[in-house]
């Protein structure tokens, strides 16, 4: 398995490798500070503080950890999220899928679903990842009905998972995928996809 940054194309979004340049147009979209309420970085509300998170996310992908994507909307061009593959262990071939935000106006639409579409395909089919998961707090019910919905299987709650910027003792759902049912998870997210769901 070996990790390189890589676009990633799809029919409304493209996956860019994250880079300082896109901050301009991120900062048009995420600077709200709900996208970033259950994140474990904390607040991110003025350009300065989201181009420290770019800065860090990159040192990261600079360690061999994280390959951090921004999420570039095919119709406008613009950049409307961000998005990676983190806890890369590339002896067991295996990754995290995590660390997605969208700008408010994204959030609950295809963007999502074709994103994980092409992350998922990536990580199986070219990778060969024997293992993808994703983790979310157990307080974000709307991430974990967007993580079910994809077919992910869930595989328990990790208590006292993490300690937030702002003091709150986080609990993880973990949720995961193997090769076995990558094919049915494809088929299933080319349905959504077609439909527009």
């Amino acid at each position: 398995m070996q990790i390189e940054p890589t676009t990633l194309i799809g029919k409304s979004v493209r996956l860019e490798p994250l880079s300082l340049k896109h901050i301009p147009s991120l900062a048009k979209v995420g600077l709200e500070p709900k996208i970033w309420r259950y994140m474990r970085y904390g607040k991110v509300e003025t350009v300065e503080q989201l181009t420290e998170w770019v800065q860090d996310i990159l040192k990261e992908q600079a360690q061999g950890t994280d390959l951090p994507f921004t999420v570039i909307y095919q119709a406008s061009g613009a950049a409307v999220g961000c998005t990676r593959y983190l806890h890369i262990e590339i002896e067991d071939r295996s990754l995290e899928i995590g660390g997605t935000w969208y700008g408010l106006d994204y959030q609950g639409t295809l963007v999502n679903t074709e994103c994980k579409y092409l992350l998922l395909r990536h990580a199986f089919e070219e990778l060969g990842c024997i293992r993808v998961w994703l983790k979310t707090d157990l307080r974000n019910l709307r991430s974990q009905r967007a993580i079910e919905k994809l077919g992910a299987v869930k595989e328990g709650v990790l208590r006292n998972h993490m300690i937030l910027p702002d003091g709150h003792i986080r609990d993880s759902v973990i949720y995961s995928l193997i090769p076995q049912e990558w094919p049915a998870v494809r088929l299933k997210l080319e349905a959504r996809l077609a439909a527009g769901k």
